[in-house]
Protein backbone atom coordinates (compact mmCIF):
# COMPACT_ATOMS: atom_id res chain seq x y z
CA UNK A 1 0.00 0.00 0.00
CA UNK A 2 1.33 3.52 -0.91
CA UNK A 3 2.50 5.99 1.95
CA UNK A 4 2.08 9.68 2.13
CA UNK A 5 6.11 9.46 0.94
CA UNK A 6 5.15 7.29 -1.99
CA UNK A 7 2.52 9.96 -2.77
CA UNK A 8 4.85 12.77 -2.15
CA UNK A 9 7.57 11.29 -4.33
CA UNK A 10 4.76 10.75 -7.42
CA UNK A 11 3.82 13.75 -7.41
CA UNK A 12 6.85 15.02 -7.45
CA UNK A 13 7.88 13.55 -10.51
CA UNK A 14 4.19 15.01 -11.76
CA UNK A 15 5.24 18.11 -11.64
CA UNK A 16 8.63 17.58 -13.33
CA UNK A 17 6.29 16.03 -15.99
CA UNK A 18 4.02 18.70 -16.13
CA UNK A 19 6.50 21.44 -16.59
CA UNK A 20 8.83 19.37 -18.85
CA UNK A 21 5.64 18.90 -21.17
CA UNK A 22 4.76 22.81 -21.45
CA UNK A 23 8.53 23.50 -21.84
CA UNK A 24 8.48 21.24 -25.35
CA UNK A 25 5.26 22.24 -26.21
CA UNK A 26 6.13 26.04 -26.31
CA UNK A 27 9.75 25.64 -27.33
CA UNK A 28 8.33 23.35 -30.64
CA UNK A 29 5.51 25.62 -31.76
CA UNK A 30 7.92 28.46 -31.99
CA UNK A 31 10.35 26.11 -33.30
CA UNK A 32 7.58 25.19 -36.17
CA UNK A 33 6.99 29.26 -36.35
CA UNK A 34 10.13 30.40 -36.99
CA UNK A 35 10.84 27.76 -39.82
CA UNK A 36 7.54 28.55 -41.41
CA UNK A 37 7.92 32.71 -41.26
CA UNK A 38 11.59 31.67 -41.68
CA UNK A 39 12.30 34.49 -38.72
CA UNK A 40 14.47 32.94 -36.06
CA UNK A 41 13.64 35.47 -33.09
CA UNK A 42 10.50 33.32 -33.00
CA UNK A 43 11.94 30.21 -31.40
CA UNK A 44 14.12 32.89 -29.23
CA UNK A 45 11.12 34.02 -27.85
CA UNK A 46 9.35 30.96 -27.25
CA UNK A 47 12.41 29.87 -25.33
CA UNK A 48 12.52 32.90 -22.74
CA UNK A 49 8.57 32.54 -22.48
CA UNK A 50 8.71 28.71 -21.88
CA UNK A 51 11.29 29.31 -18.91
CA UNK A 52 9.69 32.52 -17.61
CA UNK A 53 6.50 30.60 -17.22
CA UNK A 54 7.79 27.60 -15.93
CA UNK A 55 9.04 29.67 -12.96
CA UNK A 56 6.16 31.24 -12.01
CA UNK A 57 4.11 28.36 -12.41
CA UNK A 58 6.42 26.43 -9.76
CA UNK A 59 7.06 29.92 -7.50
CA UNK A 60 4.18 32.34 -8.27
CA UNK A 61 1.20 30.07 -9.30
CA UNK A 62 -0.49 30.11 -6.09
CA UNK A 63 -0.21 34.27 -6.05
CA UNK A 64 -2.15 33.81 -9.47
CA UNK A 65 -4.88 31.27 -8.44
CA UNK A 66 -5.44 33.74 -5.40
CA UNK A 67 -5.67 36.58 -7.81
CA UNK A 68 -7.90 34.80 -10.10
CA UNK A 69 -10.41 34.01 -7.24
CA UNK A 70 -10.15 37.45 -5.87
CA UNK A 71 -9.75 35.68 -2.35
CA UNK A 72 -8.44 37.80 0.60
CA UNK A 73 -6.13 36.76 3.35
CA UNK A 74 -7.76 37.01 7.15
CA UNK A 75 -6.76 36.63 10.59
CA UNK A 76 -7.20 34.60 13.58
CA UNK A 77 -9.66 37.27 15.00
CA UNK A 78 -11.89 37.56 11.49
CA UNK A 79 -12.71 33.55 12.04
CA UNK A 80 -11.85 32.07 14.90
CA UNK A 81 -13.54 29.03 14.26
CA UNK A 82 -12.26 28.30 11.24
CA UNK A 83 -9.11 29.65 11.93
CA UNK A 84 -8.84 27.07 15.39
CA UNK A 85 -9.83 24.06 13.09
CA UNK A 86 -7.01 24.44 10.26
CA UNK A 87 -5.02 25.34 13.15
CA UNK A 88 -5.61 21.90 14.76
CA UNK A 89 -5.80 19.91 11.81
CA UNK A 90 -2.31 21.37 10.60
CA UNK A 91 -0.93 19.95 14.13
CA UNK A 92 -2.50 16.57 13.94
CA UNK A 93 -1.13 16.08 9.97
CA UNK A 94 2.37 17.34 11.28
CA UNK A 95 2.51 20.73 9.18
CA UNK A 96 2.64 24.13 9.83
CA UNK A 97 -0.90 25.67 9.64
CA UNK A 98 -1.23 27.11 6.21
CA UNK A 99 -2.40 31.17 5.42
CA UNK A 100 -6.25 31.16 5.53
CA UNK A 101 -8.08 33.17 2.70
CA UNK A 102 -11.90 33.93 2.05
CA UNK A 103 -13.71 33.64 -1.31
CA UNK A 104 -16.98 36.13 -1.03
CA UNK A 105 -19.51 33.91 -2.70
CA UNK A 106 -22.15 32.29 -1.47
CA UNK A 107 -21.69 28.58 -2.96
CA UNK A 108 -20.12 26.44 -0.41
CA UNK A 109 -16.56 24.94 -1.38
CA UNK A 110 -12.93 25.27 -0.78
CA UNK A 111 -9.67 24.67 -2.72
CA UNK A 112 -6.16 24.31 -1.17
CA UNK A 113 -3.07 25.94 -2.84
CA UNK A 114 0.62 26.78 -2.43
CA UNK A 115 3.80 24.42 -3.57
CA UNK A 116 4.88 23.28 0.06
CA UNK A 117 3.39 22.45 3.44
CA UNK A 118 5.33 26.18 4.02
CA UNK A 119 3.81 27.83 1.58
CA UNK A 120 0.43 26.46 1.48
CA UNK A 121 -3.04 28.44 1.47
CA UNK A 122 -6.29 27.28 2.04
CA UNK A 123 -9.21 28.98 0.82
CA UNK A 124 -13.12 28.50 1.61
CA UNK A 125 -15.96 30.58 0.01
CA UNK A 126 -18.26 32.01 2.28
CA UNK A 127 -21.44 30.10 1.92
CA UNK A 128 -19.20 27.21 2.95
CA UNK A 129 -18.93 28.66 6.60
CA UNK A 130 -22.35 29.57 6.81
CA UNK A 131 -24.31 26.53 5.22
CA UNK A 132 -21.81 23.43 6.84
CA UNK A 133 -22.00 22.87 10.69
CA UNK A 134 -18.66 22.26 12.50
CA UNK A 135 -18.20 18.42 11.88
CA UNK A 136 -18.43 19.12 8.06
CA UNK A 137 -16.17 22.03 7.72
CA UNK A 138 -13.66 20.85 9.74
CA UNK A 139 -14.16 17.22 6.76
CA UNK A 140 -13.99 20.09 4.26
CA UNK A 141 -10.41 21.48 5.85
CA UNK A 142 -9.01 17.95 6.57
CA UNK A 143 -9.44 16.87 2.82
CA UNK A 144 -8.04 20.39 2.02
CA UNK A 145 -4.96 19.82 4.77
CA UNK A 146 -4.51 15.98 3.08
CA UNK A 147 -4.13 17.78 -0.26
CA UNK A 148 -1.22 20.12 1.01
CA UNK A 149 0.49 17.05 2.80
CA UNK A 150 0.41 14.96 -0.11
CA UNK A 151 1.49 17.82 -2.33
CA UNK A 152 -1.36 18.21 -4.26
CA UNK A 153 -1.44 21.28 -4.38
CA UNK A 154 2.07 21.94 -6.07
CA UNK A 155 0.48 19.78 -8.93
CA UNK A 156 -2.97 21.75 -9.21
CA UNK A 157 -1.30 25.06 -9.28
CA UNK A 158 1.33 24.44 -11.93
CA UNK A 159 -1.65 23.30 -13.70
CA UNK A 160 -3.46 25.98 -13.39
CA UNK A 161 -0.57 28.21 -15.08
CA UNK A 162 0.08 26.12 -17.40
CA UNK A 163 -2.81 25.05 -19.25
CA UNK A 164 -4.12 28.84 -19.54
CA UNK A 165 -0.64 29.38 -21.05
CA UNK A 166 -1.67 26.74 -23.39
CA UNK A 167 -4.64 27.70 -24.43
CA UNK A 168 -3.98 31.37 -24.95
CA UNK A 169 -0.60 30.22 -27.23
CA UNK A 170 -3.05 28.21 -28.87
CA UNK A 171 -5.40 30.57 -29.36
CA UNK A 172 -2.71 33.62 -30.83
CA UNK A 173 -1.16 30.77 -33.29
CA UNK A 174 -4.47 29.42 -34.56
CA UNK A 175 -4.98 33.07 -35.57
CA UNK A 176 -1.85 34.02 -36.58
CA UNK A 177 -2.25 31.18 -39.31
CA UNK A 178 -6.08 32.80 -40.24
CA UNK A 179 -4.32 36.25 -40.59
CA UNK A 180 -1.79 35.21 -42.74
CA UNK A 181 -3.01 32.78 -44.96
CA UNK A 182 -2.80 34.53 -47.91
CA UNK A 183 0.74 35.02 -47.49
CA UNK A 184 1.13 31.31 -47.30
CA UNK A 185 -0.30 30.24 -50.01
CA UNK A 186 3.15 28.81 -51.70
CA UNK A 187 4.01 26.85 -48.28
CA UNK A 188 3.53 23.01 -48.22
CA UNK A 189 -0.01 22.53 -47.13
CA UNK A 190 0.83 19.33 -45.43
CA UNK A 191 3.12 20.78 -42.61
CA UNK A 192 0.64 23.42 -42.09
CA UNK A 193 -2.30 21.11 -41.95
CA UNK A 194 0.17 19.11 -38.90
CA UNK A 195 0.68 22.40 -37.08
CA UNK A 196 -2.86 23.53 -37.22
CA UNK A 197 -3.39 19.92 -35.86
CA UNK A 198 -0.52 19.96 -32.77
CA UNK A 199 -2.37 23.90 -31.89
CA UNK A 200 -5.93 22.06 -31.79
CA UNK A 201 -4.85 19.37 -29.97
CA UNK A 202 -2.22 20.51 -27.15
CA UNK A 203 -4.60 22.13 -25.31
CA UNK A 204 -7.02 18.91 -25.23
CA UNK A 205 -4.05 17.15 -23.96
CA UNK A 206 -3.42 19.45 -21.27
CA UNK A 207 -7.04 19.52 -20.31
CA UNK A 208 -6.94 15.73 -20.07
CA UNK A 209 -3.43 15.34 -17.62
CA UNK A 210 -5.64 17.49 -16.02
CA UNK A 211 -8.47 15.94 -14.89
CA UNK A 212 -7.04 12.51 -14.66
CA UNK A 213 -4.67 14.04 -11.97
CA UNK A 214 -7.99 16.14 -10.35
CA UNK A 215 -9.29 12.77 -10.34
CA UNK A 216 -7.26 10.19 -8.53
CA UNK A 217 -6.41 12.89 -6.27
CA UNK A 218 -9.54 13.75 -4.90
CA UNK A 219 -10.36 10.11 -4.00
CA UNK A 220 -7.14 10.18 -1.87
CA UNK A 221 -7.66 13.41 0.32
CA UNK A 222 -11.07 11.58 0.96
CA UNK A 223 -9.76 8.79 2.68
CA UNK A 224 -6.84 10.70 4.09
CA UNK A 225 -9.53 13.18 5.58
CA UNK A 226 -10.87 10.47 7.43
CA UNK A 227 -8.03 9.53 8.94
CA UNK A 228 -7.54 12.78 10.14
CA UNK A 229 -10.74 13.48 11.96
CA UNK A 230 -12.15 9.85 12.09
CA UNK A 231 -15.45 11.29 11.11
CA UNK A 232 -16.52 9.58 7.94
CA UNK A 233 -20.11 10.44 8.22
CA UNK A 234 -19.60 14.34 8.30
CA UNK A 235 -17.37 14.06 5.09
CA UNK A 236 -19.94 12.07 3.43
CA UNK A 237 -22.37 14.55 4.51
CA UNK A 238 -20.49 17.69 3.32
CA UNK A 239 -19.61 16.24 -0.33
CA UNK A 240 -23.54 15.83 -0.29
CA UNK A 241 -24.94 19.28 0.61
CA UNK A 242 -21.96 21.01 -1.58
CA UNK A 243 -23.10 19.22 -4.76
CA UNK A 244 -26.32 19.16 -4.38
CA UNK A 245 -26.36 23.59 -3.43
CA UNK A 246 -26.97 24.86 -7.19
CA UNK A 247 -25.99 28.46 -5.87
CA UNK A 248 -23.53 29.62 -9.16
CA UNK A 249 -20.00 30.34 -8.11
CA UNK A 250 -19.67 34.09 -9.74
CA UNK A 251 -15.77 34.32 -10.45
CA UNK A 252 -14.50 31.08 -11.66
CA UNK A 253 -12.82 29.26 -15.18
CA UNK A 254 -11.62 26.02 -16.26
CA UNK A 255 -7.91 26.70 -15.32
CA UNK A 256 -9.07 26.47 -11.41
CA UNK A 257 -11.99 24.48 -11.58
CA UNK A 258 -10.00 21.30 -10.63
CA UNK A 259 -8.70 22.61 -7.57
CA UNK A 260 -12.07 22.85 -5.79
CA UNK A 261 -13.21 20.09 -3.62
CA UNK A 262 -16.36 19.84 -5.71
CA UNK A 263 -16.80 20.93 -9.13
CA UNK A 264 -17.87 24.90 -9.00
CA UNK A 265 -19.90 24.36 -12.03
CA UNK A 266 -23.71 23.65 -11.34
CA UNK A 267 -26.05 22.34 -13.57
CA UNK A 268 -24.13 21.05 -16.73
CA UNK A 269 -25.59 17.33 -17.46
CA UNK A 270 -24.34 17.08 -21.17
CA UNK A 271 -22.16 14.19 -22.02
CA UNK A 272 -19.41 15.85 -22.99
CA UNK A 273 -19.74 17.87 -19.98
CA UNK A 274 -19.12 14.63 -17.79
CA UNK A 275 -16.35 13.42 -19.98
CA UNK A 276 -14.21 16.18 -19.02
CA UNK A 277 -15.82 16.76 -14.89
CA UNK A 278 -12.80 18.11 -13.48
CA UNK A 279 -14.00 15.62 -10.02
CA UNK A 280 -15.30 12.14 -10.04
CA UNK A 281 -18.84 11.68 -9.54
CA UNK A 282 -19.91 12.54 -5.72
CA UNK A 283 -21.84 9.30 -6.02
CA UNK A 284 -18.43 7.45 -6.61
CA UNK A 285 -16.59 9.34 -3.86
CA UNK A 286 -19.96 9.19 -1.48
CA UNK A 287 -19.82 4.90 -2.11
CA UNK A 288 -15.78 4.56 -2.05
CA UNK A 289 -16.11 6.51 1.77
CA UNK A 290 -18.93 4.11 2.84
CA UNK A 291 -16.72 1.42 1.43
CA UNK A 292 -13.28 2.63 4.04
Amino acid sequence: MATIYDQISSNNRKAFFLIFFFLIFVIFIGWFFSYYYENTSILYFAVILSTVMSFISYYQSDKVVLTMSSAFLIKKEDAKELYRIVENLAITAGMPTPKIYILEQAQPNAFATGRDEKHAVVAVTRGLLEKLDKRELTAVIAHEIAHIKGKDVLIGSIVVVLVGIISILSDFFMRTFFFNQNSDENKNPLFLILGIVGVILAPIAASLIQLAISRKQEFKADASSILLTRDKEALISALIKISSDKTPLKKINNATAHLYISSPFKGKTEWYSKIFMTHPPIEDRVKALENL
